[in-house]
Parts: C-alpha cells; structure tokens; sequence
C-alpha cells in the first residue's frame, strides 16, 4: 500500500491556502490604506505648524502661492528644508494661498495633496478610495486652514475632492 496524499485531498489542501491567501491580501490593502490616510494627516498637522510659525515670524502674513512645492521661506519651518513626499504614489503635497472666487476680498489657505503632475491630465494617479471616486485633475485630499476651501481655485465649491478636516 502506497501513503501519500490524494488528487482530492491536495486540492483542498490548495483551495484552503487560496483562500487563506486572498484574506490576508485584502487584510494587507486595508491596512496600507488605512496607514497612507493617517500618515497624510499626520503630516498635514505638521505642515500647519510649520505654517504658523511662519506666519507668526513674517507680522501674520501666510506664506505665497506656489504650485505644488515649498513656499519660499518656509525651508527654516519643515524638517529638511523640504515638504515631504505624499503617501500614495504619484501624489505630492501643495501650499494654496488663493483669493476666494466666491467672495472677493476673502482667502482661502490650505495644504492639498495633487494626484496628478501639473498640466498632464493624463497622468493622474488616484487612491482607490471611496472618497477618490470621481476624482479628476482638479480634484485634490486637502486640509483647510482658512476659508471655503475646495478642491481647487478655478472649480465650483463642490467639485470633487475630500477635505480631512471639514
């Protein structure tokens, strides 16, 4: 008599490590998930400390618009002199210094973190999110400091994107 394992008993051995497999990846995805959303707000805490402090050095005056990079200024305020880099890949964090197109004479001040690099639409690399869904160019995860914060300068209010702290 022969020992050894079955055509059968092998694969149920093999349909019990698939599915064991596929609950630990999907484990695996929410945790990375989960991790890249706190580690953003993390850093956007940071980022707005570095902010004030500026800002409480320069007469109350918040740092200028720059597209997608550090404010000039602001290298003594930031561990490293730079911004760091956004958790999901693709992503870089943006300073918006912006008049409110709504209500003029009002500002809106807010750190963004932009999936898509400037002026290529077609490069866009957005989180697979729930809150990511409709998300296009324009559309940004941003934390608001001041003002009607949106997803963007040249977009309605309710455009898409997710504030982190509205």
């Amino acid at each position: 008599m022969k020992k050894g394992f079955t055509l059968i008993e092998l694969l149920v051995v093999i349909a019990i490590l698939g599915i064991l497999s596929s609950i630990v990846l999907s484990s695996l995805t929410r945790a990375r998930s989960s991790a890249s959303l706190a580690r953003t707000k993390l850093e956007f805490k940071t980022l707005v400390t570095a902010i004030e402090m500026y800002t409480q050095d320069h007469g109350g005056v918040m740092p200028a618009d720059v597209n997608r990079g550090l404010p000039p200024g602001l290298e003594a305020y930031v561990s490293g002199g730079n911004w760091p880099n956004a958790p999901w890949p693709g992503s870089v964090y943006d300073w918006d210094n912006w008049d409110d197109p709504d209500n003029p004479g009002q500002k809106i001040y807010q750190i963004s973190v932009r999936f898509c690099p400037a002026g290529q639409p077609s490069q866009c690399q957005f989180p697979n999110e729930s809150w990511a869904i409709n998300f296009d160019y324009y559309s940004a995860f941003y934390y608001c400091i001041q003002g009607a914060c949106r997803s963007h300068d040249s977009q309605p209010i309710n455009h898409p994107g997710h504030c982190s702290n509205c």
